[in-house]
């Protein structure tokens, strides 16, 4: 497992080639959530990321493409790389049947908290008690963010890394990601069982 704190499991390892063997040989009856979001927009918001602690990396065009002229996407390049999600849930599926796995969409966690939260507490065998009422979209922050966290009597809100403003990439940069991504996507969306809905 990627290194972090007591207790918790880092967002990398869905992307981590050892990551399935280690949780399976802690648990195989694991039942395991992954938020995925549109490859592209989670690619730019990698790089948003980086930039924000790193403002002299190169522009994300010349790290997307090997080769510019071609159009030949950087496979190496972890912004594009982790974004491949049918490469990564072939090898969870070599330990874990779907069944026991659950996507939550990045978008619906945007658009409808609760609805997408209903889905976890489904998937976990829970009550539904996350509704609507829990709610506030925050305007500054693009956000929903909960009314009032357990414990407090203030709001939550994501953190101040959460909602920064992505810097404008050329639009053909984005349909060759788009292009790209559509047959890994589509068989994402076979796998699963769903269509995200990310063309």
């Amino acid at each position: 497992m990627p290194k972090t704190l007591e207790g918790q499991i880092t967002p990398s390892y869905f992307v981590t080639k050892e990551a399935p063997a280690r949780i399976y040989a802690m648990s195989r009856e694991t039942k395991l959530i992954v938020v995925v979001r549109d490859p592209v927009t989670r690619a730019i918001s990698d790089y948003t990321q980086t930039l924000s602690k790193k403002p002299d990396i190169p522009t994300f065009e010349s790290l997307t493409f090997k080769n510019r002229t071609t159009g030949l996407i950087d496979t190496s390049w972890s912004a594009v790389q982790i974004g491949i999600y049918a490469k990564h849930l072939d090898n969870w599926l070599q330990f874990f049947p779907m069944r026991q796995i659950l996507f939550v969409s990045g978008e619906r966690l945007i658009s409808d908290p609760a609805g997408e939260l209903g889905r976890v507490q489904d998937f976990l065998g829970l009550k539904r008690i996350i509704t609507d009422k829990h709610f506030y979209f925050n305007q500054t922050k693009g956000f929903p963010c909960l009314k009032k966290a357990e414990g407090s009597s203030k709001p939550h809100c994501l953190g101040k890394t959460k909602g920064r403003t992505h810097p404008n990439i050329h639009p053909e940069v984005v349909q060759r990601l788009r292009d790209f991504y559509r047959p890994f996507n589509m068989k994402f969306y076979q796998m699963t069982g769903h269509n995200f809905g990310w063309d």
